[in-house]
């Protein structure tokens, strides 16, 4: 990307997180919903690819093909979804702490969760690509425990710079993907904090092969590999959006991650644990799945 080109796109996507903000929530949401099912509608790669990843967690342990009516309505539900998801976390900074945490409970996992983080040994949550993971940050930093997340860098850096600044404004610390993550990760977890990491694309090329949906799937082995190496407890989490203006928060776990034997062997391991957990998830709510390129496209059949 040249530079004009990533200039004109940190100033597009800050003109119109700007304006976002300045609209009541639900308004904003609704625009943007309209917005991503008409996107949706269209023929592209990323319909395609969303359609054939939908097309293998509606199809997987049914008897019978998914009605294709049906898979279209969810694949367009998805780009609907995303655009849901850039319309409340442009609006959340913004938004009064009262009326955010009253849109946004924690319906499973609080005990397991706060059990872990008293315990002193750290805790890794692993969040799939969806719903609205930063909702799940804002509602984790009002129960005192602030998490630390690592993102994709964003083009051009000062677009990261303030997508970052909007994230700490309600509570969350990120961190870019790059050889410095690993260590403030490591750090994190050594004092007994709370890392976040999104794990179902492997961004960096250097994860495994797991099952998921009867299909093999490449994802990140850092969230198991940092529970094993540290000792935190390993969740995995998600933040639905809906029913309405609400969210819910589910956390799952904590997964098995004693040691039993060459440490390879067991990151493989636990990370075919996590997968089986994410794909659960996933399941739950497959239209909010954003997983926009072949999530497949590395595997193939199990």
């Amino acid at each position: 990307m040249s530079e004009a080109s990533a200039r004109r796109r940190y100033l597009l996507w800050r003109s119109l997180g700007t304006v976002l903000e300045q609209l009541p929530v639900q308004l904003a949401v609704r625009v943007a919903e309209v917005m991503g099912a008409a996107i949706g509608q269209r023929t592209t790669s990323a319909r395609t690819a969303v359609h054939e990843n939908l097309r293998s967690v509606l199809e997987f342990g049914a008897d019978e093909p998914v009605d294709p009516r049906v898979l279209d309505r969810f694949t367009t539900r998805a780009f609907a979804s995303y655009a849901r998801y850039w319309a409340e976390g442009s609006t959340l900074p913004a938004q009064r702490p009262g009326l955010m945490h009253s849109r946004i409970d924690m319906v499973e996992g609080t005990e397991a969760l706060t059990k872990a983080m008293h315990e002193g040994n750290g805790v890794v949550v692993a969040l799939p690509h969806v719903g609205s993971w930063e909702w799940g940050g804002a509602l984790l930093a009002r129960m005192g425990f602030p998490m630390t997340a690592v993102a994709e860098q964003l083009d051009p850096p000062e677009l990261f710079a303030w997508f970052v600044a909007k994230r700490r404004a309600i509570g969350l610390e990120i961190e870019p993907l790059d050889q410095r993550a690993g260590t403030v990760m490591l750090s994190t977890l050594k004092a007994g904090g709370l890392v976040g990491l999104l794990c179902d694309r492997d961004l960096t090329g250097d994860g495994i092969g797991v099952e998921m949906f009867g299909r093999t799937v490449q994802v990140p082995t850092g969230p198991a590999t940092l529970a094993l190496r540290t000792g935190a407890a390993l969740f995995g989490g998600v933040v639905y959006s809906g029913p309405g203006a609400q969210h819910t928060a589910h956390i799952i776990g904590p997964i098995p991650t004693e040691r039993e034997g060459r440490l390879r062997g067991d990151i493989t391991r636990v990370t075919q644990l996590l997968a089986d957990e994410v794909a659960g998830l996933i399941a739950r709510r497959p239209e909010q799945w954003h997983v926009f390129s072949d999530a497949f496209a590395r595997g193939g059949e199990g």
